[in-house]
């Protein structure tokens, strides 16, 4: 099977993967899309493969959609309990539409018996079956007559003004189903659409951009709006998904940069055919992995900063002027982002660059390559190398920044990389848990890093666990390991 062998491209090139998703293939017959009617002749024994995932260490999400072509076998089911968007004109008939492959109906999530249907299906099909996460996707609704009809709990309600208020609560169906089968676990789920508050129950991304150049750019600005706009946890398909595959230097590029993002998946429809993956050009693997495997170092960075996000709705990546706000240049500074509040990181946005001019706002005490350690002043620009394979990033002066293992989740020391400031260094705390329960106070654990200098460096701990990581190793701007410390 064509899933499983992703799984020995994975082991065979040494790649890290956390989860794949699934798209609606596993439902597909001819040309339609069937949501939570396997395809059993693709997938004969959908529990087998799923356990197959599930001992690699990936996650699967499945594809759903919240339409049902006229054929579905679960058409009438739903129309007898009044379980589709009804048509103005024939308010007895669901209201048809153009779907993939044919005429559909879009569920109406305003009325609780279809939630409670969602509910049962995402269960019996999905999660019974060993997929713990769902892909809720072509979630806009896109019934373009406004006054067809919502049940809205028996009130009545049109599709004017609750085309988004349908999205939010399919959404909603699905955490809710997830939250009901493993009470224990912090449900994880995406959605391609959703209005303000979609944030409280999935990950998000930009949907279905176009492979190209203007897109790698356009997209960061996007992500710049997603995070002033609430929406912390957030990607693009790297690569691109629509259009022609991406060229080499193309995809780099793309990796580089989206290692950083909160969500990294490789997503593609190319117009030939082919499928983006990690290893399409088997001369660009080097630096795919080396792009990988520095993510998943920057894991407890990331997985901290989403915390901080959630805690004080402080965005992950943002855009300069967000935390330079007196310094009328990061207005116009566009193609910079900001993680956190102490990484700049400049990716490379046109063909055939390999140096990059970059703008270092004034601080104390300037910024450090993060490549090798170098320290250039605030206040101006630089000119910094980047060949292909490396964004160029820079570290504000009195950072102290935490790096972990290559895969996350292997045995292996907590790093912390000293940038000294002119006041020694800002203190650092880390958040870590097991990364799948249920936030609570006997699960989670707090690490503050703290000092004026790299070889005097002290750790406290709070939480009721302990970290992940049995020991600290210290290390200089550079890279160069200076000592360690148990933790």
């Amino acid at each position: 099977m064509r899933l499983l062998g992703f799984l020995d491209a994975l082991r065979e090139h040494g790649l890290p993967c956390g989860s794949f998703q699934m798209s609606s293939g596993y439902t597909m017959i001819g040309d339609k899309r069937y949501v939570f009617h396997w395809n059993r002749d693709k997938f004969p024994e959908p529990e087998a493969v799923t356990a197959k995932f599930a001992e690699a260490g990936v996650h699967l999400v499945a594809n759903i959609k919240p339409a049902l072509l006229d054929d579905h076998p679960k058409f009438a089911e739903v129309q007898g309990f009044g379980g589709f968007v009804r048509d103005s004109d024939a308010p007895d008939r669901p209201q048809t539409t153009q779907f993939w492959g044919g005429d559909g109906a879009y569920l109406d999530f305003t009325n609780p018996a279809t939630t409670r249907w969602w509910m049962a299906n995402v269960t019996r099909e999905l999660l019974e079956r060993g997929i713990g996460s769902t892909w809720n996707d072509n979630n806009e609704f896109e019934i373009w007559d406004d006054a067809a009809v919502c049940d809205v709990n028996g009130h009545g309600g049109t599709m004017a003004t609750l085309r988004p208020v349908q999205t939010h609560l399919m959404i909603r169906a699905s955490h809710l189903a997830q939250v009901a089968h493993a009470p224990d676990k912090r449900p994880y789920l995406i959605s391609r659409s959703g209005g303000p508050g979609l944030q409280r129950y999935v990950q998000t991304w930009s949907g279905d951009n176009r492979t190209s150049w203007k897109t790698l750019r356009w997209n960061l600005r996007m992500g710049h709006g997603f995070s002033l706009s609430g929406l912390f946890d957030y990607g693009h398909d790297v690569g691109g998904f629509a259009g022609p595959r991406p060229e080499p230097e193309l995809l780099m590029r793309w990796i580089e940069q989206a290692v950083w993002w909160p969500r990294f998946t490789i997503h593609s429809w190319n117009d030939d055919g082919s499928v983006t993956e990690p290893w399409t050009y088997p001369e660009l693997l080097p630096q795919v992995k080396a792009a990988l495997d520095w993510r998943e170092r920057l894991v407890p960075l990331l997985y901290t900063l989403l915390w901080r996000a959630h805690r004080d709705h402080d965005p992950v990546m943002r855009p300069l002027f967000y935390d330079f706000p007196d310094q009328p240049t990061a207005y116009g500074e566009e193609d910079s982002t900001m993680v956190g509040d102490r990484l700049l990181v400049a990716p490379v946005l046109d063909p055939g660059r390999t140096e990059l001019e970059v703008w270092l706002p004034a601080v104390p005490g300037g910024w450090y390559d993060l490549r090798d350690g170098r320290r250039y002043d605030g206040g101006g620009r630089v000119t910094v190398a980047a060949p292909l394979g490396v964004s160029p990033a820079f570290v504000r002066a009195g950072t102290l920044l935490p790096l972990g293992p290559a895969p996350s989740w292997a045995d292996g020391p907590l790093t912390v990389r000293c940038f000294p400031g002119p006041e020694g260094y800002a203190p650092l705390t880390l958040f870590d848990d097991d990364g799948e329960s249920v936030c609570r106070e006997e699960s989670v654990c707090l690490l503050t890093i703290s000092g004026t200098d790299a070889a005097a460096l002290s750790v406290s701990r709070s939480g009721g666990r302990a970290p992940r990581w049995t020991s600290l190793s210290i290390e200089v701007a550079d890279g160069t390991p200076v000592g360690s410390l148990p933790l």
